[in-house]
């Protein structure tokens, strides 16, 4: 495959999110790693951090691109001529919406897209961005889940807040 989409909010990114572009990568020409907006969710990051921190995070891999946008996944991959897209899956309750949103997604591209199913590598089946940022909001320790570009931000925009500088 040439161009496959793995897109999510990224809010922070995790080694479960890592792991899965590592593995999506050696699939496709040029993976692009695309950072949505949300407007259902309130980031803790700016899409513009959550962009940089991905970037730094995944330098080591040749093939990705990392890129921000926002409205309808489908509408994003029939402007850009995405010829798959990958979701994870850790649990079966990912699966059920994630079917879900797979049809929908369907329904809504203008040519063959397949969706691509990778599960979770183990080490990572309980780790979510949610989690990650609740458990840091506690000061408990998230090394280990999230890269290491990740918990430098999460450590200084924290920081930051609680000097009140943001």
């Amino acid at each position: 495959m040439r161009k496959v989409l793995y897109a999510g909010t990224f809010d922070p990114i995790t080694n479960g999110h890592m792991d899965m572009i590592e593995r999506a990568s050696k699939l496709c020409d040029v993976l692009l790693i695309g950072v949505m907006e949300n407007k259902g969710k309130k980031p803790f990051f700016t899409s513009a951090e959550r962009k940089n921190i991905i970037e730094r995070s995944a330098a080591h891999l040749s093939n990705i691109e990392v890129i921000t946008f926002d409205g309808l996944l489908a509408d994003f991959v029939n402007v850009n001529q995405i010829e798959a897209v990958v979701r994870g899956l850790r649990a079966t309750m990912d699966f059920e919406y994630e079917l879900q949103m797979a049809h929908m997604n369907a329904r809504l591209y203008n040519k063959d897209v397949e969706t691509i199913f990778m599960m979770t590598s183990p080490q990572y089946s309980f780790v979510s961005s949610s989690i990650v940022k609740e458990v840091f909001s506690f000061n408990g320790d998230i090394e280990g889940l999230v890269p290491n570009a990740a918990l430098e931000e999460l450590k200084r925009k924290m920081k930051n807040q609680n000097e009140g500088g943001l």
